[in-house]
């Protein structure tokens, strides 16, 4: 396998501006793969990042425009992916957290982490997975989180909308599973869980935590890490690229259906 064994393939990354789908979209791109970026972007934030996908190595990175929580717009995004030629492999990472306790979660926080999360990803499958079949290789790569397969307080919108897809990826591996030969590549469907990752995703939570030790962010995520993460060590966005990057590669397509931690040991507890 060479290093550049995704040449030819497309792949679209949801919310891949900044943070994990950012570095998703660099992993791909390194590997040969054409990147369909897409993002809550100014018109600079989405040329930055398709800047970025070149000089990793794409051959061609176009931005896609695309409300996640509408699905007539996600349809339309889908089309016009397609119509530019994939997508072959698709990362469902664009994500909203908020937190608050159960009684305190508004309609809109519910309706909003739900559709971002989890509703989102089933209406990008259920375009993608079909064409996948036909062609017999096809990777969809749903970011769920370490709090898909364990809860924590405060979460509830956040834990349902990862369990739920982690459920759904499971759903959708075991009917796509038999897609698509080993020398095809096959269709696989999995989920990467990770733990504390340094996101702008979960700065709110540190700020907070180091507002309780006076301002200081060290002494936030310490504290933060010290209650869940036994490794007491933040996991780097490219840590998840390069696991995106193995499971589309040819050598996966046995692995179907899975949830993996990169979770410090969180979940072994």
């Amino acid at each position: 396998m060479t290093s550049r064994y995704l040449e030819g393939r497309t792949a679209l990354v949801t919310g891949s501006v900044s943070g994990i789908g950012l570095a998703v979209a660099q992993a791909l791109a390194s590997a040969g793969a054409r990147v369909a970026v897409h993002g809550l972007a100014t018109v600079e934030e989405a040329e930055r990042a398709v800047v970025a996908m070149r000089a990793a190595g794409a051959p061609e990175a176009r931005f896609f425009a695309g409300d996640l929580r509408d699905a007539v717009a996600i349809s339309g995004m889908m089309a016009a992916v397609e119509a530019w030629g994939g997508p072959d492999i698709l990362v469902n990472n664009a994500g909203m957290q908020k937190t608050a306790r159960l009684s305190e979660v508004s309609d809109e926080t519910w309706d909003g982490l739900i559709a971002v999360n989890l509703s989102a990803a089933f209406h990008t499958m259920r375009h993608a997975l079909p064409k996948m079949a036909v062609k017999g290789y096809g990777r969809v790569i749903n970011i769920a989180s370490v709090h898909g397969l364990v809860a924590s307080e405060a979460k509830a919108p956040y834990v349902a909308s990862k369990f739920g897809l982690v459920g759904l990826s499971k759903v959708a591996a075991l009917e796509y599973a038999s897609a698509g030969t080993r020398e095809s590549g096959g269709v696989t469907v999995n989920c990467i869980c990770p733990g504390w990752t340094e996101t702008a995703l979960i700065e709110p939570q540190i700020v907070a935590r180091a507002a309780t030790h006076g301002g200081d962010r060290a002494a936030g995520v310490a504290e933060l890490l010290a209650e869940k993460q036994p490794s007491r060590r933040m996991s780097d966005p490219a840590e998840i690229g390069l696991l995106v990057m193995w499971l589309a590669s040819p050598l996966a397509h046995n692995i179907t259906g899975a949830s993996i931690p990169v979770d410090g040991g969180w979940t072994a507890q």
